[in-house]
């Protein structure tokens, strides 16, 4: 919201529950954002939210299945949806935000849901841009700060599948910056952007970091896939979803910027964005997880 009110966009943000969007309003100027009730399971609601815009992009996703918010649901059909209501309505200008890993023959779920939500995408609206971040760093992400949560609470944390698996953190900023940066014509129409920041680092490592931000001093267990996809079993039933199995499905593949989007420019740098470090930003929020807070001096990362 910030990075489009900056940019002049007046924004209609689609939202289930515009009656909790409030917290968006002061991120532009008086009445350049404004909250508006859609849901992706309904195509009308959806029609209705873009009516008379100029440009569309669409955020949605989840991490977990609850409900009836299912990856094929939300994903999938919701993303084929929006496409198509984008293409009814004339819009040519649309930027999808799905996720580095997206496979039509992973064997995740959410993986190839994501993969779906592509190809239906591009199918409606060929000029449409399609940015697949890696996993997103920022003051509420479910990275940084759920396990900085979990060590206030145990002795050790899971080293899933030996901690090898790569990630490479992309900022949120940068993020909506591409966003932005497709919108106004800086990106390739019709084409898959892939964003990562400029470190690549082992699931072990990024453990290890947050616990040096936070102070605090765990043991790091080494979990096997299969062990871990055991636990995730029961973990998935209980309320808030700690782990699922088809998370740890996920942590299988590296999730990092493929070599052929860097060489053809489909990354942040290929959109003029420098992308911003984790160490740069992520202390700035783990300190809540500190013993005393703000007040703790944290060890050297």
């Amino acid at each position: 919201m910030r990075a489009l009110a900056r940019d002049g966009w007046r924004v209609r943000v689609a939202v289930r529950r515009p009656d909790l969007a409030g917290h968006l309003q002061p991120l532009g100027g008086v009445g350049q954002i404004h909250a508006v009730q859609a849901n992706l399971r309904y195509r009308n609601s959806i029609a209705r939210a873009m009516a008379g815009a100029d440009a569309v992009i669409n955020l949605v996703g989840i991490l977990a299945e609850s409900g009836r918010q299912k990856f094929s649901t939300v994903q999938a059909q919701g993303a084929r949806f929006v496409a198509e209501e984008a293409a009814k309505a004339g819009i040519t200008h649309l930027v999808h935000v799905s996720a580095i890993g997206a496979d039509a023959g992973s064997a995740s779920d959410y993986a190839r849901s994501k993969a779906l939500g592509e190809a239906a995408v591009l199918s409606a609206v060929p000029t449409a841009v399609v940015l697949r971040p890696s996993i997103v760093f920022g003051p509420e992400d479910q990275l940084f700060n759920r396990f900085a949560n979990m060590a206030r609470f145990t002795p050790a944390l899971p080293l899933i599948g030996g901690g090898e698996t790569k990630f490479q953190p992309v900022y949120v900023g940068d993020v909506a910056e591409a966003a932005v940066e497709a919108l106004n014509g800086g990106a390739k129409p019709g084409a898959v952007y892939e964003l990562g920041g400029p470190e690549v680092a082992s699931f072990k490592a990024l453990l290890e970091y947050i616990l040096a931000v936070t102070g605090r001093s765990r043991a790091l267990v080494n979990l096997p896939f299969a062990i871990a996809k055991m636990q995730a079993s029961v973990l998935e039933l209980l309320p808030g979803k700690l782990l699922t199995v088809d998370q740890v499905t996920l942590l299988e593949t590296d999730n990092v910027v493929s070599a052929a989007a860097a060489v053809e420019g489909r990354t942040l740098q290929g959109l003029g964005i420098t992308p911003t470090t984790y160490e740069s930003v992520v202390p700035s929020y783990l300190y809540a997880f500190r013993k005393h807070g703000q007040f703790e001096k944290p060890q050297a990362a």
